[in-house]
């Protein structure tokens, strides 16, 4: 597992697209018990180096319903982006992860991670590349349908603060997704 971070940490295969440069930001630990799959590290996580080090993370612990130092437990949680490096802006935000990363080092790093009893798959991207066709036709049917995908999966959307409309349209996510998202955590952490 060392000289995978290793090298996933020295990834360069596409730095020729990156504004900022490669810096990988992910984390993970043999013993994780539950994987997060993302999108991509905005501006802010790519200066420190710390995932989901930005308010999109403080909403994420919010919901999962654990503290910081739980959070950044890599025995706990596995934090594997789509796409490790920060992709640069797009028109209406961040650009898409870039597409090299899920296959160039997702199945290694899954296939080291033999504890893994929950997978969170945060937002679209990760979404499409896991569940596939059996994705629904729109992120929103995909959440609404998450008992469809337990207990290996667990669609939520981005906890970005940009998706305050989605969230306040669609208030049965937190009614109805969190709590079952909580309970998850609490019993497969035994907290």
């Amino acid at each position: 597992m060392d000289v995978l971070l290793h090298d996933i940490q020295q990834c360069t295969i596409c730095k020729d697209h990156l504004p900022l440069g490669p810096r990988p930001v992910m984390s993970a630990h043999p013993e994780s018990k539950i994987v997060i799959i993302g999108q991509a590290p905005g501006t802010k996580v790519h200066a420190s180096g710390v995932p989901w080090d930005d308010a999109s993370g403080k909403q994420l612990r919010k919901w999962l319903g654990v503290t910081d130092e739980t959070f950044y437990d890599a025995t706990k949680f596995a934090i594997i982006p789509m796409g490790f490096c920060y992709p640069g802006k797009g028109k209406t935000g961040d650009l898409p992860p870039r597409h090299e990363c899920a296959p160039q080092w997702h199945r290694a790093l899954l296939d080291k991670l033999s504890k893994v009893e929950l997978v969170i798959l945060i937002g679209l991207y990760a979404q499409n590349y896991y569940l596939k066709d059996r994705a629904k036709k729109t992120l929103t049917e995909t959440v609404r349908d998450y008992k469809m995908y337990l207990p290996t999966y667990l669609p939520l959307p981005h906890p970005s603060p940009r998706n305050r409309f989605w969230l306040s349209k669609n208030p049965w996510f937190e009614d109805e997704v969190l709590p079952i998202l909580r309970q998850q955590v609490k019993s497969i952490l035994n907290l």
